[in-house]
């Protein structure tokens, strides 16, 4: 035989055999050996589909135990929001509405949902109207499209039960006559029946 091809041929053997000695003679110090030989793939450069691919970035391990320090906060819980709605109405001028009453944190306040598909853009007045004669109004303006809004009152603080308040929001035309489009509120249509 060839003495060179032995020399190359032993060479090969040798270099091919290096990693995996090394991943043979290497301890586990991350005590992660699961028992699938994890030493041999990586050593190769090889992964399985347990595991990441080398050319993806590694995941950050999770901390564990009380080592991993304080709890980090999880989302803040919003407040609850109670609401009394009307029904939803429109108009043949092409205005959409329906009007709520909110409670939330001891306040009270009104929302009227909207879409404007006149064509021209629009008033609302937006009234709640509470116990003991009390009165919150806010002119909002609403432009024309197909796209929702809101007008809302800003929060008070609630003076009586939920059910002594209302709201009611009016679509008109800005203008000198003010032509009423669409009146909304908050109260539920009485059952029919009779």
């Amino acid at each position: 035989m060839n003495l060179r091809l032995i020399g190359i041929g032993t060479g090969v053997l040798i270099i091919l055999s290096l990693p995996l000695a090394g991943a043979i003679a290497r301890p586990d110090f991350a005590g992660q050996d699961d028992g699938k030989g994890s030493g041999l793939f990586s050593a190769l450069g090889l992964s399985d589909s347990s595991r990441t691919s080398p050319t993806a970035p590694a995941r950050p391990a999770a901390p564990e135990g009380p080592a991993a320090g304080p709890e980090q906060p999880g989302p803040v819980e919003q407040p609850r929001t109670d609401s009394r709605c009307g029904p939803e109405l429109s108009s043949p001028h092409g205005v959409e509405a329906q009007t709520c009453i909110l409670v939330g944190e001891g306040r009270t306040w009104g929302r009227s949902y909207y879409r404007n598909t006149s064509g021209r853009a629009l008033d609302a007045v937006l009234t709640v109207m509470g116990p003991a004669g009390r009165t919150v109004q806010i002119r909002c303006a609403v432009g024309e499209g197909d796209e929702p809004g809101l007008c809302e009152t800003p929060k008070e603080d609630s003076a009586g039960e939920p059910d002594s308040y209302s709201a009611v929001a009016e679509f008109a035309v800005p203008d000198d006559e003010g032509q009423l489009l669409l009146r909304s509120g908050s109260n539920a249509p009485a059952p029919g029946g009779g």
